[in-house]
């Protein structure tokens, strides 16, 4: 297994696009494998270098990732870049470990009407999946990384508990999930809830990184995303031009917009390595591919900065 600082530095800030995975589960027609490579390409030369390129799901309900092991072995021929993929069973995962596929997220939900709803299996039986996950990556396989959807609140159950999110975090360290994420999945948290679930589960985890995956539901995910930084959250989910959704998930709309995630982190003064300008551009592979699908974001509205601002005297 490779060392997870090595991946995920403490001292550095993380911007993962997961705009191939998450960003394409709701939309109605999506980029076949030359879009898709284009879009990997064109956005690695832009900075970014952590991905989440699919999903092992069924084929029959989920066509947009039947491509997903060609796009595997695509991103393992690009320098630097981390890619990371979603499997939800024990199918889904003996697929993944036999591609190149450098980090396997797995869910398991802060609720177990959202969990059965999502993987059809309760929340014991998603931590018995993790447990299988950790055992067969052996010593040399992927990172297995774990995502708490529903972790600030259940459109189906209503509201959550932070000291049973926190309860679920201590299960998957001992389950041996390399990486821990707190997802918004249909954005009910406000900075001040996400600034102290992610400080608290930052005290449990440890070396651990904790992860943090905002939806902007009800407009709230680059404020939730400032809270997770000052919180010392150093991994941030987003999508290029906002796409995404959970399709198990009532209400759920889009990711945190990739790049206005990049310009509220220069703001804060860390040091991204990503081309805004050139981040932008690559919306146009998305646009080609998917006319009809609607792109949102403020930076792409206005553009970037042009000039710089003066220190305050």
């Amino acid at each position: 297994m490779t060392g997870t600082a090595s991946i995920y530095p403490p001292d550095r800030l993380v911007l993962r696009e997961v705009g191939l995975r998450d960003g394409l589960q709701l939309v109605r027609a999506w980029p076949d494998f030359g879009a898709k490579a284009q879009w990997l390409t064109q956005e690695r030369a832009a900075g970014v270098r952590h991905f989440e390129i699919g999903s092992f799901l069924p084929q029959a309900r989920f066509p947009q990732f039947a491509d997903v092991e060609e796009v595997a072995r695509r991103a393992a021929t690009l320098p630097g870049l981390h890619s990371v993929a979603l499997a939800l069973n024990e199918r889904g995962l003996r697929t993944a470990l036999a591609t190149p596929v450098r980090e396997i997220a797995l869910v398991v939900s802060a609720t177990d009407a959202h969990s059965r709803a999502n993987q059809n299996r309760s929340r014991a039986e998603a931590i018995a999946l993790v447990r299988q996950a950790v055992a067969l990556r052996g010593d040399s396989g992927p990172l297995i990384s774990v995502g708490v959807s529903m972790a600030f609140g259940c459109s189906i159950s209503g509201p959550v508990a932070p000291e049973d999110v926190l309860s679920l975090c201590d299960d998957l360290l001992e389950a041996g999930a390399d990486v821990i994420g707190l997802a918004d999945t249909v954005g009910h948290a406000g900075p001040d809830a996400v600034y102290a679930l992610v400080g608290a589960a930052r005290n449990i985890a440890g070396s651990v990184p904790i992860c943090v995956h905002l939806h902007d539901t009800r407009g709230m995910a680059i404020a939730n995303a400032a809270a997770a930084l000052d919180a010392g959250c150093r991994i941030l989910d987003g999508s290029l031009g906002g796409l995404g959704g959970c399709p198990f998930a009532p209400g759920a709309t889009g990711n945190a917009v990739m790049e206005d995630l990049v310009f509220l982190a220069q703001t804060k003064g860390f040091d991204t390595r990503i081309d805004l300008d050139a981040l932008i551009a690559v919306r146009e592979v998305l646009q080609k591919a998917m006319p009809h699908e609607p792109l949102h974001g403020a930076l792409a509205r206005a553009g970037p900065i042009r000039f710089q601002q003066a220190a305050p005297a």
